[in-house]
């Protein structure tokens, strides 16, 4: 019989289910007074990041039987498949290359039989030369001012990892640079914005794959009737760059050539900020600490592929998101008819919709 790899399948699956029932009774709190050493025994660091998992309801038994369902599935294989451009996004049928990203400009990836560093380091270099001229104060608008501001417009993965990466590089950030963001497709985050920034100092980085979403693309269309408005197509040209695979979409907008930059298939939206829709990051940060940013992840990458599983810390954090998301699924089944029940009485609408492209 053939060794079964599926999750739900497999043997250690059908433990953990057990083992999660047996847990259900006990609390964090028990846990710890029965573990002199559980914050010893439940954390992890590399790479200068410390994994600290201690306050989850997992104990000895549940941890050994999650590294046997990363075993029965095969997780080192399929981590070796990515690295080597395996279509491993089997929904898509593509490879998940994000850690090409990451990657230093001199390590070789294949992918659909070619070697696609020299892409990436292609989009690196007119990031960098974007990011280099703004911090020297040679990055101007249509009328030869400074970039004074940076408006990132994108949704999902095109917005979330640089809104983040932004805020916790806030200390890095060039002094007197304004980096804001719009994801919402009601208008009023972008009238926020438009009215507190200058047509001739603002730069608009608009992310989107497609040039078809349909929130960045109702915003970037105000952003450019707002230029067209102030001067002419030469303020769209000048104060707007792109990052998209849709050469027409950006021909009829009015992007400059020299204006966009490319991502690819092989790119999913929530790993995006390594690729050049980071440039909000990039420009913000300058340079220098954008490639830190690279080589850290870099070095957490070699680390997944080179880390033993019980010491392996993305390994680790999906097993325990894994956990607490079926935790999660079994308490929305208990309480399913109390919610459904207080949704009918009240639907309130999501003002933010970042999460829903992620």
């Amino acid at each position: 019989m053939a060794h079964e790899t599926y999750g739900p399948r497999t043997a250690a699956w059908g433990a953990l289910a057990v083992q999660a029932e047996a847990l259900g009774a006990r609390t964090i709190r028990d846990l710890f007074v029965a573990d002199a050493r559980r914050f010893e025994r439940c954390s992890l660091e590399a790479e200068g990041l410390l994994l600290d998992f201690s306050r989850q309801l997992l104990d000895a038994r549940a941890l050994e039987l999650l590294l046997e369902l990363a075993a029965e599935t095969e997780v080192p294989r399929w981590i070796e498949l990515m690295f080597a451009g395996h279509p491993v996004n089997n929904t898509e049928d593509r490879p998940a290359l994000h850690v090409a990203l990451r990657r230093a400009a001199g390590a070789p990836l294949t992918a659909y039989g070619e070697n696609i560093m020299p892409l990436v380091e292609a989009e690196r270099a007119k990031m960098r030369a974007l990011a280099d001229a703004l911090h020297a104060g040679n990055l101007r608008g249509y009328t030869g001012k400074p970039i004074t501001d940076i408006v990132n417009i994108g949704i999902g993965g095109s917005d979330l990892g640089v809104v983040m990466a932004v805020q916790a590089l806030a200390e890095d950030c060039r002094r007197g640079l304004g980096v804001h963001f719009v994801s919402n497709i009601d208008g009023v985050a972008l009238a926020h914005v438009l009215a507190r920034v200058s047509p001739e100092t603002t730069l608009f980085v608009i992310c989107s794959k497609s040039f078809t979403t349909l929130e960045t693309l109702v915003n970037a269309q105000a952003v450019r009737a707002w230029l067209l408005a102030a001067g002419g197509q030469r303020a769209v040209a000048a104060q707007c760059i792109a990052v998209s695979t849709n050469e027409a979409a950006m021909d009829e907008f009015g992007i400059a050539l020299d204006r966009r930059l490319a991502m690819w298939d092989w790119v999913g939206g929530r790993y995006s900020v390594w690729s050049a829709v980071g440039l909000a990051v990039a420009l913000a940060v300058g340079w220098p600490k954008f490639a830190e940013f690279l080589a850290g992840g870099a070095a957490m990458d070699e680390h997944f592929r080179r880390a033993p599983l019980a010491r392996n810390l993305p390994v680790a954090l999906h097993l325990e998101l894994l956990q607490v998301r079926r935790e999660a699924r079994e308490a929305s089944v208990i309480g399913q008819h109390r919610v459904a029940r207080r949704a009918e009485e009240v639907a309130v609408p999501d003002p933010d919709e970042r999460e829903q492209h992620g």
